[in-house]
């Protein structure tokens, strides 16, 4: 047997291993994506008992999300409330990731603080958006706290007041995700070569020239990693403002975002399938054209080229 035939042979295992996830991949997402942008061309309604086509209407479905004005909104909506969680997400996980992996510091009891600070992760969206509900309700404690400390006379409105929701639901996704950032970040940190650091200290360098000049630009290609997988994620914020606002969304549907305007049009008793498949196709190019965007202004070459 030639060398050849003996590389062929070995190839083909590579293949077999790949078999699960072509399956999986097939089952549970190239076979839905396809089924929903073929959906998106029909009318195809359910009001109770009553159910309406499915019957071809072409482009009819995309031209309603484009004219009703809703879309831009709700995309805005998602858009300010994810950026407000994700700004200080990024900016503690990289002061915490530099703490824990600066050997000067010499931190003690770090396995017990990295596990604390990766617990809120694990906690179910669901009931860390009631925990907040409960916390900052009109009768919550929080608000007992702030009128026993005099800083207010009566009950402040979190949940009637646009800033205050928008706020809760970054401040609920920045606490559940720091944690797995900081994790990533420290691992980027940890792949550095220390002799760069030693290098930078003997020619007098600061830790915080350290950190801007050497730290950071290594880091580049985690950090794009992890403002598109949380751009992604941001996109898809549902379970917080939906259980947060009662799924209405309110005050005035400024914490209404995509997914539960994709969700209100199949909910229970009355589904729009068509138009949702249509939403879907949407927000599938939004997620598209904001992470090339994003990989494009984060990942551009440096002057010499690379």
């Amino acid at each position: 047997m030639n060398k050849k035939s003996k590389v062929v042979r070995y190839n083909k295992w590579g293949y077999i291993f790949l078999l699960p996830f072509i399956a999986v991949f097939l089952v549970f997402q190239l076979i839905p994506l396809v089924s929903t942008i073929y959906n998106s061309f029909f009318l195809h309604m359910e009001d109770g008992l009553t159910v309406v086509g499915p019957t071809f209407i072409g482009l009819k479905n995309y031209s309603t999300i484009i004219s009703n004005g809703d879309l831009p909104k709700y995309f805005t909506n998602t858009m300010i409330m994810w950026f407000m969680g994700f700004v200080p997400q990024i900016l503690l996980s990289l002061l915490l990731g530099a703490w824990f992996t600066d050997p000067s510091l010499k931190l003690k009891f770090q396995r017990f603080f990295k596990t604390v600070i990766y617990l809120p992760n694990l906690i179910m969206a669901s009931a860390f958006a009631m925990l907040f509900f409960t916390l900052f309700s009109d009768m919550g404690p929080i608000n007992d706290i702030l009128k026993n400390l005099g800083v207010i006379k009566e009950s402040y409105q979190f949940m009637s007041h646009v800033w205050s929701v928008r706020g809760l639901v970054a401040t609920m996704n920045c606490l559940m995700w720091f944690g797995n950032t900081t994790i990533l970040l420290m691992a980027g940190m940890l792949g550095i070569d220390p002799a760069l650091f030693e290098a930078a200290q003997v020619d007098g360098a600061t830790a915080t020239q350290i950190f801007y000049k050497i730290t950071l630009p290594l880091l580049k290609p985690i950090l794009i990693y992890v403002m598109i997988t949380s751009l992604i994620g941001g996109l898809q914020m549902f379970d917080v403002p939906q259980i947060l606002t009662n799924k209405t969304g309110d005050p005035m549907r400024t914490s209404m975002t995509l997914i539960m305007y994709l969700n209100k049009n199949l909910s229970v008793g009355s589904r729009n399938y068509g138009f949702a498949g249509a939403l879907s196709v949407f927000m599938f190019i939004l997620t598209g054209i904001l992470s090339l965007i994003v990989f494009k202004v984060t990942g551009k070459d440096d002057k010499d080229g690379r």
